[in-house]
């Protein structure tokens, strides 16, 4: 997965009595730290953002201006300016004006009586705030849990905002069906993140179709046949093996057409052009954003339905807060106040990782079910993916606009395991042949009705309430954080000041 370097450094005093007698305790502290991010930093697929650690610890102007040089030339986007012992404030403007203002910003220091990080960390902190420049603060001891908790989910929000900011989103066929909630607002999205967007018209995927190599559509085919068998519900009509076969071409055409345009992640609009004409995206979209294909192990690609777009952002976000999991994509479908439980279920990308929440396919696949298009909607047929979602804590999120300014909306919640019974009834309700995430959100349905904005909610396994948190202050997103986990944030100064 694609990572930004990350800088770290230390100042200290300017009088040489002074630094001379503690520069190797303050470089031990900045190689402890990069130490324990090697250590927890791993993404889902073995990778890692580089530490780069200063050279020297900064003790004049310029050292500031040399080591500021070091990280430049490393390329890093983020840093984390350490503080263990009292410093000269001033220094920190030849550093920041030789890395640049642009970049995520975290102050880190201890808490200690005898050497004062964290007066010097208030001073110089204070010093680019009060010159307007964001930046999170961080004091603690480095052996304590929590303060490296933190000092990881800044890190994961630095990571996206970073690494998604020179990145490029394809849009297969603009968004479907009208929905302007879905649409890729340009100016906003730039400003917010960086990101922008090539729009590709469906025909370019069709044409892509007819060129795959018939030999991998069947391995795909073989795949899904050893791992389905009987639970491809081929019905003569909607869901033949060509139907599928269809299905498993558009995967590879958009899989080559990103790879050759350079898309870092997609949506595609597929009703009504494709749905109507050439195939149901469901199959394509699922494996996209799973972990694996019939060739093994791949990265998640985010791949949002009906080309959403606010979606598609939302979910590659969300896939880099995680470290790279696949994220969910779900419709808003039904709540059931009776027990407090929504069912978020569509005709798309449920990645078939959450079914079991395995890195093994053929594990995820022992619960996947492939139905026949339904005829109604879906008229050129194929085949919609069913499950419902293995249990386990999610962290729900979506962006949204309020007068063209983004906000994300972020919930905790859980996917819950029902009794066969109770599922059955609860899936009949709604489309029994699409994924189900039957789902606790961490907040009541009033709240959720009042603030939530548009019908698609997308999530990732785990909880990455504090990390998207960052990451909306960094971005200058407004995080509206609904349930109890909203008490424990603690709105930064430029959202008081303004």
């Amino acid at each position: 997965m694609r990572t930004t370097p990350i800088g770290i450094v230390m100042f200290n005093d300017e009088r040489e009595h002074v630094w001379r007698a503690n520069n190797r305790e303050c470089m031990e502290v900045v190689s402890q730290w990069a130490d324990l991010i090697r250590k927890n930093i791993k993404n889902v697929d073995g990778s890692a953002p580089e530490v780069v650690t200063g050279s020297k610890i900064i003790t004049s102007v310029r050292v500031a201006q040399q080591v500021g040089e070091e990280l430049v030339r490393a390329n890093c986007k983020q840093i984390i300016l350490c503080y263990y012992v009292w410093n000269f404030p001033f220094f920190v403007w030849p550093f920041i004006n030789t890395v640049g203002r642009d970049k995520p910003i975290l102050c880190l220091s201890n808490n200690s009586g005898k050497f004062p990080g964290n007066v010097g960390l208030l001073a110089t902190d204070g010093a680019l705030r009060q010159a307007g420049i964001k930046t999170h603060r961080i004091v603690g001891d480095m052996d304590d849990p929590e303060t490296q908790r933190k000092v990881f989910d800044w890190i994961r929000a630095a990571q996206a905002y970073t690494t998604i900011r020179n990145e490029v989103y394809g849009m297969y066929g603009g968004h479907s069906m009208g929905m302007e909630t879905g649409y890729f607002h340009l100016v906003p999205i730039i400003k917010a993140f960086g990101v922008t967007a090539r729009q590709i018209d469906q025909l370019w995927l069709v044409k892509e179709m007819e060129k795959i190599d018939e030999t991998e559509v069947e391995k795909g085919f073989q795949w899904f046949q050893r791992l389905l068998g009987s639970r491809i519900k081929y019905d003569g009509k909607m869901l033949t093996p060509e139907t599928l076969k269809a299905q498993i071409r558009l995967y590879l055409a958009m899989k080559k057409v990103n790879e050759e345009k350079g898309f870092d992640f997609c949506g595609l609009k597929g009703q009504r052009e494709l749905t109507e004409h050439v195939c149901l995206g469901d199959v394509a979209e699922m494996l996209m954003n799973d972990p694996y294909d019939w060739n093994g192990p791949k990265e998640p690609t985010v791949c949002a339905t009906e080309a959403d777009s606010l979606a598609a952002v939302t979910m590659q976000l969300l896939k880099y807060v995680s470290g790279g999991l696949p994220v969910l994509f779900m419709d808003v479908r039904l709540y059931h106040p009776d027990k407090d439980l929504w069912d978020f279920c569509n005709s798309g990308n449920h990645a078939s990782w959450y079914a079991s929440r395995s890195m093994n396919p053929e594990e995820n696949f022992k619960k996947v079910t492939f139905h026949p298009a339904l005829e109604y909607y879906f008229k050129a047929g194929g085949a919609s993916v069913e499950f419902d979602a293995a249990p386990g804590e999610i962290t729900f999120a979506r962006l949204g606009l309020w007068d063209d300014k983004l906000y994300m909306v972020i919930v905790l919640g859980e996917a819950v395991e029902l009794p066969p019974e109770e599922r059955k009834a609860i899936n009949a309700e709604t489309n029994p042949t699409w994924p189900h995430v039957h789902a606790k959100l961490h907040c009541d349905f009033e709240e959720f009705l009042k603030l939530f904005p548009c019908n698609h909610i997308l999530g990732v396994a785990g909880n990455h309430i504090r990390p998207l948190t960052y990451l909306c202050e960094m971005s200058g997103v407004e995080p509206v954080i609904l349930g109890p986990e909203s008490q424990k944030r603690i709105p930064p100064i430029w959202d008081r000041v303004k």
